[in-house]
Parts: structure tokens; sequence; C-alpha cells
């Protein structure tokens, strides 16, 4: 079964290929913990072969989109009425709600500190003073808890992309496999 195992490790190494490189296109890359905890791993099982992906949790709340609680910010340049709802493109082509929201409780403004300073978020209020870091922080959640992450579907395109072609694929090397088997 070399064929078919070479053909899982390529579609493997496609699809986490094709994922980080959206990441990096839609400069969703921060310290980069995302982005290095994309594995892939081909696996025999009793009953064939099995692919499996991993990533870190937060994964996937990049990738299907958390919605939010909905509401009004009333300052700022996205002040407005958002009702919240964020959606995704699972690996179907489907347009789909993402499975997550925010309902009571704000994003901790504790998980906001260290990605503020790496991408140099400095703003200034009315009078031109900078905030202070706890402003913004919460600032920051408050606009997240009301308007939800929007999901990039980063690992579900290439995912989608990738089964395309997959039956054919399969089928060539377990061909192939059966044909080098028969010759020995």
């Amino acid at each position: 079964m070399k064929a078919l195992e070479r053909y899982l490790e390529s579609f493997g190494k496609n699809v986490v290929n094709k994922s980080k490189g959206i990441l990096q296109k839609k400069k969703k890359v921060s310290s980069g913990a995302l982005l290095n905890s994309l594995k892939f791993n081909v696996l025999k099982t009793n009953n064939g072969y099995k692919v499996d992906f991993s990533m870190l949790d937060y994964g996937e709340y990049v990738d299907k989109g958390v919605s939010g609680a909905g509401g009004e910010i009333k300052t700022g340049k996205n002040k407005g009425t958002y009702t919240g709802e964020r959606s995704y493109v699972d690996y179907k082509g489907q347009r789909l709600k993402s499975p997550y929201s925010y309902t009571n409780k704000m994003p901790p403004t504790s998980a906001l500190d260290k990605w503020t300073v790496r991408r140099g978020i400095a703003p200034r209020d009315a009078k031109g003073r900078f905030l202070t870091r706890q402003s913004l922080k919460f600032a920051i959640a408050r606009s997240i808890f009301i308007k939800g992450i929007e999901g990039i579907s980063f690992f579900q395109k290439p995912l989608q992309l990738e089964l395309r072609g997959f039956l054919t694929e399969v089928t060539k090397a377990f061909k192939q496999d059966i044909l080098n088997n028969m010759k020995k």
C-alpha cells in the first residue's frame, strides 16, 4: 500500500500548507502558535487508513468564527448596531452559521494583552491622549462580544479543494498498489 500511503501523505501536507497560506494571507498570524500547531498524521487502522489533522483548540474559532451577542457600539469608527451573527464555509462548500457564540460573558481581557502589544495597537482618545492598556483591552473585548469573530474557513477551504480529486486519486493509488503486488 505504498502508493496509497504516499498519496494520503501528500493530501495531508497539501491541506496543512494551504491552511497556513490562508492564515498568512488573511494576516491572522500574531504569535505563530496556531500556524505552527497545524499538523497531520496518516494512521493505519483496522479498517484501512485515516488522515488525522490537529491544531490548537482556538483554531476552530478562527476557522468557523464566533457569533457575537449583538448590540450597539456608540463610539469609535465601528459605531453602529450589530446582529453579531457569524458564518463560515464548510468543506462541502455550504455556508453555515457558526456553532460558537458569545451570549452573556465577554472574552477575557487578559487574552488580549500580548496580542495588542504584538500588533502595536495604541489608539488615542478624542483629545489625542493614549488610552490605557486596560481601557484598550476592554474596548476590544466588548467589540468582540458584540460583533463576534469572523470565520475565515482557513482549514475548511483547503480541505474542500483537496477532497475534490480525492476519490480519483485514491483509486489510482490503490490500483497502483494492486498492480505492484501482482508483479511480486
